[in-house]
């Protein structure tokens, strides 16, 4: 998890208390918070935290132990001495989401094990007198996995949003502001994804907080205001796969066998490297030289490595693959044809 070391705010059994957690850089829609002001929040598992009072483990806990985190904690600690005997929760605040989209309503989202992936949402926000434009009013989208309330796992963007008003209607009473906002949730698989997240368990959350100039040494939670869309629909987060075909002899006699070798590997988010999938079952195919179409021979499966292996009987010049239709955790695969001539 990309972090930044400070102390947030939870409301833990009606108590406040502060504690040490891990954030990214400020995911505010207005300018960048006050030097002293509370700081901004890492995402939805830190805002959950503070507004309703969990203690979930996910991504910062799992960074808990660095180096950065270990230095806050005192000053969190002592900070939370002083403000442990205050009982008050954040206000509803007056913020509706409407048409949020992730990965503009895409089934899945596929993760190697190196490269950032930039999961693009958009979304509606409407608030009723509420200055969207304060410097620390923030809001943002966040993907996490389980409940809402106790997420083990959440991801986040780099960045805040880019939202713009497109209406703003005033009366007597009120002024609703309404923006259209768009960002990105930024995938980084070597510090966000364990191999307990692959898999259709996402949801996605949009989010509003106004701090309303709350000091982050004693912050007052009664005068910050919070409001979330939770359980909103979100695509599967899957194990990048490779698959890999060869097919000998070149060139082969019509009517010879024709020994098609290859492998089915998949990203590991632990290892950070590539691995084996084994027990699956894989198509071969083959399509002949002027053709485009591939025809399905057999099923084989995958060993204990991952490996393939298996034979066919040459009857045509053409190209053989393996094909791999995927799994809830494992995106469908086809190798490159591997050409074989006729003698």
């Amino acid at each position: 998890m990309r972090i930044r070391a400070t102390a947030a705010v939870a409301v833990v059994s009606g108590a406040l208390a502060l504690t040490a957690v891990a954030i990214p850089a400020a995911q505010a829609t207005g300018a960048s918070g006050a030097s002293g002001a509370f700081p901004a929040h890492g995402g939805w598992a830190s805002v959950h935290r503070f507004a309703v009072g969990t203690s979930a483990a996910g991504p910062e806990a799992r960074s808990a132990a660095k180096p950065a985190v270990k230095e806050a904690t005192s000053a969190a600690t002592s900070a939370a001495a002083s403000a442990a005997t205050a009982a008050a929760e954040p206000y509803p605040l007056a913020v509706t989401f409407s048409q949020l989209k992730v990965d503009n309503g895409k089934p899945a989202v596929v993760v190697g094990t190196t490269n950032t992936v930039h999961v693009p949402f958009s979304f509606t926000l409407t608030a009723t007198n509420v200055d969207v434009r304060a410097a620390d009013f923030y809001a943002g989208v966040d993907l996490y996995r389980g409940s809402a309330n106790t997420p083990s796992n959440d991801l986040f963007g780099d960045n805040p949003p880019k939202c713009s008003v497109t209406s703003s209607t005033s009366s007597a009473n009120s002024v609703v502001t309404v923006e259209s906002c768009k960002g990105t949730v930024d995938i980084y698989p070597g510090q966000d994804l364990t191999l307990k997240d692959p898999g259709t368990g996402w949801h996605s959350v949009a989010w509003a907080v106004a701090l309303n100039g709350q000091d982050g040494d004693n912050p007052d939670p009664s005068k910050i205001g919070q409001a979330a869309l939770t359980g909103q629909h979100a695509p599967a987060i899957q194990r990048y796969a490779t698959l890999t075909a060869s097919a000998k002899p070149k060139p082969v006699k019509k009517g010879g066998t024709v020994t098609v070798t290859g492998k089915l590997s998949r990203a590991n988010w632990d290892t950070h490297k590539y691995a084996g999938y084994t027990g699956q079952p894989v198509k071969l195919q083959f399509r002949k030289k002027n053709s485009s179409t591939y025809t399905t021979l057999k099923t084989v499966k995958t060993d204990s490595h991952g490996n393939l292996k298996t034979t066919y009987k040459a009857t045509a010049d053409g190209y053989w693959r393996f094909s791999f239709a995927g799994t809830s955790t494992t995106p469908a695969v086809s190798a490159a044809g591997s050409h074989v001539g006729l003698k």
